[in-house]
């Protein structure tokens, strides 16, 4: 399975539902940057993914971008535009920025 890296806070409710619907996919490890606590990380967040806003979730190298385009990647229709077998459900990438 590919490594997950999600960029979150300790207090962000759209960080605990993406971690849920990643639980929910078989998914066991997530690594956890808190931006909350490091600056630098929230700004290296913001240097790969252009944005402000927690979680930013990568899965490998492939940035899915927050918890809203992660649910709405998770959909019956989304399934059959992008295939993700590691997540044994179909999670669409964004287009690098």
């Amino acid at each position: 399975m590919a490594k997950i890296r999600m960029y979150s806070t300790a207090v962000c409710p759209f960080c605990l539902r993406a971690e849920m619907l990643l639980n929910s996919k078989g998914v066991t490890e997530i690594e956890k940057i808190r931006v909350d606590l490091d600056s630098r990380q929230r700004e290296e967040m913001m240097n790969k993914t252009g944005r402000r806003t927690v979680p930013q979730i990568y899965i490998g190298d492939t940035h899915v971008a927050d918890s809203r385009n992660l649910r709405r990647s998770n959909t019956p229709e989304s399934s059959t535009r992008c295939s993700r077998p590691s997540l044994r459900a179909p999670l669409q990438p964004l287009s690098e920025h």
